[in-house]
Parts: C-alpha cells; sequence; structure tokens
C-alpha cells in the first residue's frame, strides 16, 4: 500500500544554513509515528513543508498520495493540524474559534465538537486572551481532531495539558489510529512518545539518525544492570567481560551498561558472593540521549 505521508530526499536551507538535509521516511495508515529532536533540530520545519507552509529546496513529499505542492489545498482538507507556534485570535472566545474554523472547512459535527471539549476539560466561553497556556492548547487540540481527519499532524501537542488531560489525549491517539488514520507526532515528552508510537524517528541537527520501530531499537539499545555484593569486590571485575560497554565498581555495588547475553556478566559477577542484582532495558529517553551525545554515537547496525 502506498505510505499515507511519503518524503524523499526532503531538503530546507535558508540562504547558508541547512535545516533539513535530504531525509526519508515513509509512513503507514493506522500508525502513531514519533518524530524526536531538540529546538532547533528540524522537526518543525519538516512539518511545515508536508503542509506546504515551506517550500522544500530539494526532494519531495506527499500526503495520501497527493504532492504537498501541486495539491497542499486538498491535502489541508484532510489533514488536522497543530503546530508548534500556536496562534489564536485574542479577542474570540474558544466557542467562536472552533466555529470559525468549522466554517473553513464547511462544517463538522458539532456534537463530537462538544465531545472533544468534554474530554479535554476545555473552557470555551472566555476570550483566547484571558486563557492559560493549557486551554489554548486544548482549543488547538479540538481543532485538529474535531473533522475526523485522515492524518494529523502535531507539533508538541501536549505542552502546558496537565497529567490526567494528556492521558486523555493519548487515549484520543491510539483510538484515532485504531480506526486507520494515521497520527504524525512531534514531541520532547519521550515518556508520551513512548506510550503512543509504535515506530520513531530521530532528527539531529536537520538529518535522520534512526527510524525504526520502537521496540527493536529498544533492543538494540545498552541494557543496564545493577549489583550489589556481599563484600567489596576488584575494580576490575568486569574487565575484559564479553558485552560490557561500561561499568563502576563502589566498594560492594557495581553498575553495568552491556549489550548482548547476560550470561559472562553472571559467570565474572559470581565469583564473589551476591546479594542482589536488578536489570532493565534502556528506556526511550536513554535512548534519545544515545543518539545526541557528539562521542561514540550508535548506528542502525548496532
Amino acid at each position: 500500500m502506498e505510505p499515507t505521508i511519503e518524503v524523499r530526499g526532503l531538503t530546507k536551507r535558508f540562504g547558508d544554513f541547512t535545516a533539513v538535509n535530504d531525509i526519508d521516511f515513509g509512513i503507514e495508515a493506522g500508525e502513531v509515528f514519533g518524530f524526536l529532536g531538540p529546538n532547533g533540530s528540524g522537526k518543525s520545519t519538516t512539518m511545515k513543508m508536508l503542509l506546504d507552509q515551506l517550500h522544500p529546496s530539494a526532494g519531495r513529499a506527499a500526503v495520501l498520495g497527493l504532492d504537498t505542492q501541486k495539491h497542499s489545498l486538498e491535502i489541508r482538507r484532510q489533514v488536522g493540524y497543530l503546530p508548534g507556534d500556536l496562534a489564536l485570535y485574542p479577542n474570540l472566545t474558544g466557542r467562536a474559534t472552533l466555529k470559525f474554523y468549522a466554517k473553513l472547512r464547511g462544517g463538522v459535527d458539532e456534537e463530537y465538537v462538544g465531545e472533544l471539549a468534554d474530554r479535554f476539560g476545555a473552557e470555551l466561553d472566555k476570550k483566547v486572551k484571558d486563557y492559560s497556556t493549557g486551554n489554548r492548547q486544548k482549543v488547538g487540540l479540538i481543532q485538529a481532531f474535531m473533522h475526523r481527519p485522515a492524518v494529523l499532524i502535531l507539533d508538541e501537542p501536549t505542552a502546558g495539558l496537565d497529567p490526567l488531560v494528556q492521558q486523555e489525549f493519548h487515549n484520543l491517539v491510539l483510538e484515532t489510529a485504531a480506526q486507520g488514520r494515521t497520527v504524525f507526532l512531534s514531541s520532547h515528552t519521550l515518556s508520551e512518545v513512548e506510550r503512543v508510537a509504535g515506530r520513531v524517528a530521530i532528527i539531529r541537527e536537520g538529518s535522520l539518525v534512526v527510524v525504526e520501530q520502537l521496540e527493536d531499537l529498544k533492543k538494540k539499545a545498552i541494557k543496564r544492570m545493577d549489583i550489589d555484593f556481599a563484600q567489596t569486590v576488584p575494580a576490575d571485575v568486569f574487565d575484559g567481560v564479553t558485552g560490557v560497554k561500561d561499568y563502576t565498581v563502589t566498594g560492594a555495588h557495581a553498575s553495568v551498561s552491556f549489550d548482548g547475553s547476560v550470561n559472562d556478566i553472571l559467570h565474572a559477577a559470581t565469583r564473589f558472593e551476591v546479594n542482589n542484582l536488578s536489570s532493565r532495558e534502556a528506556d526511550l529517553e536513554e535512548i534519545f540521549l544515545a543518539y545526541y551525545r557528539p562521542q561514540s554515537l550508535p548506528t542502525e547496525s548496532s
């Protein structure tokens, strides 16, 4: 099947500065795709090119099989978009703002708008200028979802939301994907992406460093083990042990970073009496930071 979103060689330059550099990825129908990177990495620029708010310097992109430059109006009809720099008319109420957007779209299901407002706990009868950041964000989310778009492009969607509203947003994203619709989600909140995304891309200084299933990425990640011994052990206890990437020993405690099998580590450890050990996989935040360390960047084949 044709990808819902397809990006090939997409590049954006501003003078001598390259904001997005020759990136490629595809997103399927029913997929929640996480797009990770800090400020200035190229996330928002990529999203704006998908909506033809910015023209690419090179490469191409398509949404729902439509070229983003030739068919931008048709794409916008079928996409729900929440920008990272959301701007609303300050003297309109939230309700009037949503009616304005609904009119631009040729009308929407008012009952569904009310359902979304209830789910997010949105206050719609105050003027936007009197809103908190969180309530402005709720209005932005409602306008993105209210026409039940085939594709949602969401840039930092939970900024300013309290944890309960964030959880409701996560539920809505998963429901949307289960209906066969596509969610392209950019976020600084790595735990959020981990809750909802099946696949992620990490962008660094405008270039993609990895595009992979989240579970596969975790399997490749460095794992951690903490070991408590009954007595002080030698500082070099894990020197030369297969799979050990790094370790520290402080008295009777060792912390080991490793990949692959744990057997050789256990063999080295059990030369001494072990009181307790615990092992865990890296979470998404640790994986993300590993790709951003300037030294020893991991590769997709690692």
